[in-house]
């Protein structure tokens, strides 16, 4: 028999998912004498926080841009962005003492752990008096619209069920990605309880799979990484790219995975810094006897090159230069330059760094992250339709949203 309590709990605020914009949101709420619950169903706060950045967490990105978000209203993220930056997360991290170093292009990492990361947002939360409960399952969430309150019907593992009572209730549980760390789309379906639309999520920061040749090449290439400009008809990205025995990964891959829908080609350019047409005839001006592939030796790991070799100049393999007709030549530079291939698909949910898609922002404030349907009712983090490209940026999102709902609910509440 469940061991019922018989009043319920009251908070100012109760905050469903410990994460990173849950735990940060808690604690910015609670510094302004709010009483804050966290809750979350997992028997662990901060889980993506621990596995992000191999272990490091690339916590922020120092080139902060609204360029660097995607979901269909562009705009939504500038206010929030504008108003928490990455310098003023720099400073929680220094005032923490935590040790932490510049990657490539503005990404900040932690020396040690992902720990020192979690550690510092639930040092912040115990210090703020902020309650944590995990392992608990939310059955009910229900709004007396004339008090203003929102009830919720928790229960825990013992079984032990609770009702709790609040005027402001914040969503942060996040999107689909890596479920095995307990994503799940609860969210979403708290969103739609109260009239939201979602916008269709798909997996992204995630690897492309390939099925046709390309995807056996992979295979045979498997562990080979090399830099490459990537491109689509919406973006390009210049940065390494991995094969594997799946498909194409590495940071080009992932980026783009943002601006891709499925059906859709990519394009390769797998010598960036050169024009590979011009590299060819100039080389068969003045070595008129040597192959296609000793001038591009120098260029691309020997493996690769062979692969290379079957897909674009196989039946010039050995001929000499001076055999092959200009555009010929010019032809296999522009393939090289421009290699274009259609994925299958991607990884999936089950790799995927970030969810694309979610709660509709044109029915969120995007001062303050309060739904435009339900007064009280707010939306942070990656549950909402942002997602930002690989390199800290979606922890930005995460800080810079946590920020402004909390400053809403303990300013104007």
């Amino acid at each position: 028999m469940n061991d019922v309590q018989k009043s319920p709990e009251v908070f100012d605020v109760i905050i469903i998912g410990a994460g990173a914009s849950g735990l940060f949101c808690a604690f910015q709420t609670a510094l302004y004498g709010k009483s804050v619950l966290v809750l979350d169903h997992a028997n662990k706060a901060g889980k993506k926080i621990l596995m992000s950045g191999g272990g490091r967490c690339n916590f922020v990105n120092t080139h902060i841009t609204p360029n660097a978000f995607v979901g269909q209203n562009h705009h939504f993220v500038k206010s929030a962005l504008s108003r928490y930056t990455s310098d003023d997360f720099i400073k929680l991290v220094q005032k923490h003492r935590i040790a932490y170093h510049e990657k490539s292009h503005g990404e900040l990492f932690c020396d040690e752990s992902s720990k020192d990361i979690l550690n510092m947002l639930l040092d912040e939360c115990a210090v703020a008096g902020v309650v944590i409960r995990l392992n608990t399952k939310i059955d009910r969430i229900v709004k007396d619209e004339q008090m203003n309150v929102f009830t919720l019907s928790t229960s825990s593992k013992n079984h032990q069920s609770h009702r709790l009572l609040s005027r402001h209730l914040v969503i942060a549980t996040g999107g689909l990605s890596i479920p095995t760390l307990g994503a799940s789309g609860f969210g979403y379906q708290v969103a739609s309880q109260f009239g939201h639309t979602i916008i269709p999520t798909e997996a992204s920061l995630v690897p492309f799979t390939f099925t046709d040749q390309v995807g056996e090449m992979a295979r045979h290439l498997s562990g080979l990484s090399l830099e490459v400009r990537v491109f689509n008809d919406k973006m390009s990205f210049e940065l390494p790219m991995l094969f594997t025995h799946r498909g194409l990964s590495g940071p080009a891959m992932l980026q783009l995975s943002n601006y891709w829908q499925l059906g859709e080609k990519i394009g390769i350019d797998l010598l960036p810094k050169h024009e590979v047409s011009e590299l060819l005839i100039a080389a068969k001006r003045s070595h008129p006897k040597q192959l296609i592939r000793t001038i591009l030796s120098p260029y691309f790991p020997k493996k690769l090159l062979m692969a290379l070799q079957d897909l674009f100049w196989q039946e010039f393999e050995n001929v000499e230069l001076a055999n092959v007709k200009d555009r010929q030549l010019i032809q296999i530079g522009k393939m090289i330059n421009a290699w274009h291939i259609k994925p299958s698909g991607t990884e999936g949910y089950r790799v995927a760094e970030v969810t694309r898609g979610g709660v509709n922002t044109n029915e969120i404030k995007g001062k303050t992250m309060e739904s435009k349907l339900c007064s009280g009712l707010y939306f942070i983090g990656e549950v909402l339709d942002v997602a930002g490209h690989l390199g800290g940026f979606n922890f930005m999102w995460a800080w810079a949203s946590g920020h402004v709902a909390a400053q809403d609910i303990g300013m104007n509440w």
